[in-house]
């Protein structure tokens, strides 16, 4: 390895200087990780009560968080295809591809705890029910960026788009969501 790092070195100094940062980095990830576990065991301790929030999770939570992240994945990547249709459809001049996520997403969200509600036509666990709601519409919403491209707008003088923007995703996005709502209902009702 000498050798290869004295002719990256010849060649680019910057990436000599990432090569060794990254080993710096891989050589202390270990310490950093022994002493957040240290730090943990010292203020929190196994038994701490439930409620703090603070006990190491058990087997079925790390399960449930598996799921979670799972959906959460899955939620970006349909966002990212969505967003990916409506700019090839409706162009990048305004975020119709923001709108079209929060509205769909707000439509499944209400559409999903009302179907699998606790009066529901269709029984699911509590940890498919997380997955949906939590992970896979948590992933696929987007008024992070929502919020970040109505600034922009504001910010570049847009300030009619801006208000467009918003007035349209909180109406739509609530007529979405009482839509899935009022479907799921309908379909509880028809049993």
């Amino acid at each position: 390895m000498p050798g290869l790092v004295r002719r990256m070195s010849a060649q680019d100094p910057q990436l000599t200087r990432a090569v060794l940062a990254r080993r710096r980095l891989v050589r202390l990830a270990p310490l950093v990780a022994a002493a957040a576990a240290l730090l943990w065991r010292a203020f929190v301790p196994l038994t701490a009560p439930a409620q703090w929030g603070l006990a190491l999770p058990d087997a079925r939570t790390l399960t449930l968080y598996g799921w979670i992240g799972v959906g959460s994945a899955l939620g970006g990547m349909a966002r990212f295809w969505l967003a990916g249709v409506a700019a090839r459809l409706a162009g990048e001049s305004f975020p119709w591809g923001t709108i079209a996520i929060n509205i769909v997403g707000s439509f499944v969200i209400g559409f999903f705890a009302t179907l699998t509600g606790p009066d529901g036509r269709l029984f699911v666990s509590s940890t498919a029910r997380q997955f949906v709601m939590v992970g896979i519409c948590g992933g696929f919403t987007t008024f992070s960026s929502f919020s970040l491209q109505t600034l922009n707008l504001a910010k570049d003088g847009e300030l009619v788009q801006a208000a467009e923007n918003v007035g349209g995703s909180v109406v739509l996005c609530l007529a979405a969501v009482w839509a899935g709502h009022a479907v799921a209902t309908s379909l509880n009702l028809a049993r």
